[in-house]
């Protein structure tokens, strides 16, 4: 059996149904940020860590009130676009607001990690992660039994993403986040890009802490009748959600590469053979147990150097 780079990858959607998407994402940030402002504005002297569970707490039920409220009017967003416009505001926030209290230096870095950030996220989002399709018949008819096959023989780990209705090379994970699946061709990429999101959401926190720490920066107003400082630090909290929850996701993704394995490899372990081993039973038990082992575990200096090689 063949398999080649597939030309067929997901139909775009009509440029009529991509702009109402990304309207109704651009306005579902701007909600969610004027929600966040709530907690600075109503907990002005609360200490940070009971400002940023509260955040947490509001952002969860903002996003899930939205997201019902869109199934009950029929309408979609697009979670790439609400990535997008959610760097474009905080970068907003950070020009018209925060900026003039910065140093020129980090005025410069950060303005150039943002546009970095930006240029990164487009090609991610349009980069081939390792699509693959069968020469002979549709993808449709090609089972898993015959991919694994191919894996083993050929030593390539093919696996189906459900959401792209496509075989993947290398593939980790579908990412609803970058509208793409993660696999060999832009695993590299996606851990760059990651590490670049926290880069710039933490120079963002300590700009942001610099900006209401400065009362010449606020013009001698108070917090609270100030919306320029509580937009700044409802914009800080934010931030500093997506560093918590994206630094455990990206040392998630370090064990991955030091171990050599898949987060699709981990959770289905059981759906690939190459990762199951047949443990001896227990005396009176008449079934045996199913144990895990990963074959593709060099070593972790072996494993990081294929994982850096993925692309060539």
């Amino acid at each position: 059996m063949m398999l080649a780079q597939s030309d067929g990858r997901r139909e775009p959607l009509p440029c009529s149904s991509s702009i109402a998407r990304c309207t109704v994402s651009c306005i579902s940030v701007f909600l969610t940020q004027l929600a966040l402002c709530a907690v600075p504005l109503f907990f002005t002297d609360s200490p940070l860590l009971i400002q940023l569970p509260l955040s947490a707490l509001l952002l969860l039920l903002v996003l899930g009130f939205g997201g019902w409220f869109r199934r009950l009017l029929g309408i979609q967003a697009s979670a790439p676009a609400f990535v997008f416009f959610s760097i474009i505001f905080t970068w907003g926030v950070y020009v018209f607001i925060i900026r003039k209290a910065i140093s020129r230096f980090m005025d410069s870095v950060f303005n150039a990690e943002v546009v970095i950030l930006i240029i990164g996220l487009f090609r991610i989002m349009s980069k081939d992660p390792g699509f693959v399709v069968h020469q002979s018949c549709s993808s449709n008819e090609v089972d898993d039994i015959s991919v694994v096959g191919f894996e083993v023989q050929n030593e390539h780990r093919v696996r189906y993403c459900k959401s792209c209705r496509a075989y993947v090379k290398g593939f980790d994970h579908h990412c609803p986040a970058f509208g793409n699946c993660i696999g060999q061709s832009n695993h590299v990429l996606f851990m760059v890009l990651l590490l670049g999101f926290l880069t710039t959401e933490a120079s963002y926190i300590v700009c942001a802490s610099q900006f209401t720490r400065k009362p010449q920066a606020l013009e001698g107003i108070q917090l609270e009748a100030n919306p320029s400082a509580i937009l700044a630090k409802s914009t800080m909290i934010f931030s500093l959600l997506q560093v918590l929850w994206q630094g455990l996701f990206l040392a998630w993704h370090v064990y991955c590469v030091c171990f050599n394995i898949r987060t699709d490899e981990w959770v289905n372990w059981k759906k690939y053979p190459e990762f199951q081993m047949s443990a001896s039973s227990q005396s009176g038990e008449n079934h045996v147990r199913m144990r895990f082992i990963n074959p593709y575990d060099k070593g972790i200096v072996d494993n990081v150097k294929e994982f850096l090689t993925l692309n060539v």
